[in-house]
């Protein structure tokens, strides 16, 4: 009992172990899942008999599979003793072919030195073939590109530069050969590269030579070559500046033969519809114009065809004349650096050297044959115009700025000569004034004149600074002396025709004057003698109303007495104050007043301004209006005084001193014989006011 009870506690035990280990077991495991796998591909069903044998017939199904490989196994073994045996056989054939091999190797072993010393030497010998291949191809010309270079048959084309870059390149890659120590090779190299540039070079240049013979620099299409050519050859200084003089000097000729034919016309290639400029040399300014006009064309045609020639390239010219200096630095001057525009305006003013000649002469003649001083001015304005215009463009040190300011310099010596002479001429014959006080006919004509050279003159490029002084000189010759022969004869004619003739002459003068800024330095001294003048008219004027009113008497009377009553007392005593003179100064100034200004106005009718006439009787008028308001004031002043000493009575002459009384003897005397007088006011004597006055000669 006790036994079957342990029994069935140890069945318990292991029924719970196993299921604690099932529990416990990952389904997660591969090997599980292999096994369930397995299982699954067995087709097993879940009955209890088959659960009891499952783990026979597994382990029956692994021992058939164990047998299964054994028995491969077997055969696999079989086979590979067959292989053995194989390989045995071979390894027996290997030992005879090695001892075959030792032994030949033995009896070839000198011809394999042999042969490995061969190898090794032909290895060094074709090393130095591809060296000798690169030296010479790097190095030496080929034989076709030498005659390209040298040949004259061979034409100037972008294969010879090409090779005249490439022997450059040689000559300076020479310079790596001498750093050795065997310079013989670098030496040699040089010496044939030189010579081959040099021939390359004087090749070159008689080709531009010959080019520029046929160059037509009025065509645009320039050939690019000559443009390479040139920049090329300016790395040979001496070659380059021979190739220009040979230039310039071709140019100096068509440009000089240019320059007669367009005088002439008489070229086969002339424009038929185009007149040549002789045919106005009637005309001198027009002459001038033609000549200077065709120069300056001819000037910037050819600046514009060497720039584009020489200096299209930017600085490619620059930059092969200094690798041309420094390759032959005995041919530069010391400290001086390549100016590209600079050398351009020397290019340009040597090939206008003979037209600057021919110029001169031409014109020269054109102005010397002149007599008429305007045209001869318009003439030199003309050249001063071109000259400064030019200077922009060929500078200031040029033939032909040389040529324009020496005929400028001959223009005004020509005009200085005829303005004398003019000046002599007119000086002679003005001996006498216009009756009628006109501006003289030949100060008429020295104005036209002047009006014209200031028209030529303000179309000049003379800078605005400048042109007063510039001026100066033209006016001192033209203008200045009429004037003054006007002021001379003025000095003959009596009041106010001196001032009337002057303000004639000196206003014309002025009206033609003032419109121009350069010559404000005459307008102020014409000033200055029109308002002399003026003042000198108004005081003619004013003059003429006091004498002719009658003022002048009473106003030349009061002037010395001041406002103080003891002077003022005086005045009823003086002649002029008088009943009978001032009735009679009253009268001759109603007579005045209605035709005042008229009268005034007749005296300067001779003025051909009739405004400045008019405005000097004004002026007049309102200074005696001042001096009529002045004596109107101290006679009503005095009436003022006098009645009121008539008011005050003899009470005043009681409280007089004795001694007073003995002095004032005769005058007490004198003023009872004149109280009768005295007690008429002066005014009911000169009735008119300053008001009907200035009403009256409003």
């Amino acid at each position: 009992m006790t036994t079957g009870a342990a029994t069935k506690g140890q069945r318990s035990v292991a029924l719970s172990n196993k299921l604690s280990g099932v529990l416990s077991v990952s389904y997660a495991d591969s090997e599980i899942r292999d096994a369930l796998h397995l299982l699954d591909l067995k087709n097993v069903q879940n009955t209890p008999d088959l659960r009891r044998s499952i783990r026979s017939n597994l382990q029956k199904d692994v021992i058939d599979c164990n047998s299964s490989i054994v028995r491969e196994f077997g055969q696999v073994a079989e086979q590979l003793k067959s292989v053995g045996s194989i390989i045995s056989s071979l390894n027996t054939c290997c030992e005879d072919l090695q001892r075959q091999v030792a032994a030949a190797r033995q009896e070839n072993l000198p011809v394999l030195d042999e042969a490995s010393a061969l190898l090794k030497e032909k290895d060094d010998v074709e090393k130095k073939k591809q060296l000798l291949i690169a030296f010479n191809k790097h190095f030496v010309l080929p034989e076709e590109d030498l005659m390209v270079l040298t040949a004259t048959t061979q034409a100037i084309d972008a294969h010879f530069f090409a090779v005249l870059d490439r022997t450059k390149q040689i000559h300076a890659d020479c310079q790596i050969l001498l750093g050795s120590e065997n310079q013989r090779l670098g030496l040699e190299l040089m010496e044939q590269t030189s010579r081959q540039l040099n021939s390359g070079y004087q090749k070159l240049h008689r080709w531009i030579q010959k080019e520029f013979k046929a160059l037509d620099l009025e065509n645009p299409q320039i050939n690019a070559f000559i443009r390479r050519s040139l920049r090329t050859l300016a790395e040979r200084p001496a070659l380059f500046e021979n190739c220009l003089e040979n230039f310039s000097e071709a140019r100096r000729h068509v440009l000089t033969d240019g320059f007669y034919n367009a005088l002439t016309g008489s070229s086969a290639n002339s424009d038929p519809t185009m007149k040549p400029i002789e045919f106005h040399a009637h005309d001198a300014l027009r002459y001038t114009g033609d000549i200077l006009a065709w120069a300056h064309s001819a000037t910037v045609s050819e600046r514009e065809s060497l720039e584009s020639l020489f200096i299209s390239e930017g600085e490619e010219m620059a930059k092969g004349i200094r690798a041309g200096r420094q390759s032959e630095p005995w041919s530069a001057i010391d400290g001086e650096s390549f100016d590209g525009q600079k050398a351009l305006d020397g290019l340009v003013n040597g090939n206008m050297t003979g037209v600057a000649r021919a110029l001169r002469q031409r014109i020269e003649q054109a102005v010397q044959s002149q007599d008429d001083s305007i045209t001869v001015y318009k003439i030199a304005n003309l050249i001063s115009f071109y000259r400064v215009t030019l200077t922009k463009l060929l500078g200031p040190d040029s033939s032909v700025m040389e040529a324009l300011s020496a005929l400028e310099d001959v223009a005004m010596c020509q005009f200085k000569a005829l303005q004398s002479d003019q000046t002599a001429t007119v000086q002679a014959e003005f001996t006498k004034v216009p009756p009628d006080l006109s501006v003289p006919e030949i100060l008429e004509e020295a104005l036209t004149q002047v009006k014209a050279l200031m028209k030529s003159y303000e179309s000049s490029l003379t800078p605005v600074d400048s042109r007063e002084n510039d001026f100066k000189p033209i006016l001192s010759q033209t203008l200045k002396p009429v004037l003054d022969s006007c002021d001379s004869l003025a000095k003959d004619l009596g009041t106010p025709a001196i001032d009337i003739f002057l303000l004639n002459c000196y206003d014309s003068a002025r009206s033609t004057l003032q419109p121009f800024d350069f010559t404000q330095w005459l307008v102020g001294q014409i000033d200055q003698v029109v308002a002399s003048s003026t003042s000198n008219l108004i005081d003619y004027q004013h003059a003429f109303f006091l004498h002719v009113s009658g003022l002048h008497s009473l106003l030349i009377a009061l002037t010395p007495l001041t406002s103080s009553d003891k002077d003022l007392l005086q005045v009823p005593h003086l002649a002029p104050f008088q009943p009978a003179a001032l009735m009679e100064a009253s009268q001759t100034l109603d007579e005045f007043l209605p035709s005042a200004l008229i009268d005034a106005l007749e005296n300067l009718k001779r003025l051909n301004d009739t405004k400045l006439a008019g405005d000097v009787t004004s002026e007049a008028a309102d200074r005696f209006c001042a001096d009529f308001e002045f004596v109107e004031t101290r006679l009503a002043a005095v009436d003022e005084i006098v009645a009121a000493k008539e008011e005050r009575g003899s009470s005043s002459d009681d409280d007089e001193d004795d001694g007073e009384e003995n002095r004032r003897g005769t005058d007490s005397v004198k003023v009872q014989r004149d109280e009768e007088n005295d007690k008429v006011p002066l005014r009911s004597f000169y009735p008119r006011t300053s008001g009907d006055i200035r009403v009256l000669l409003s």
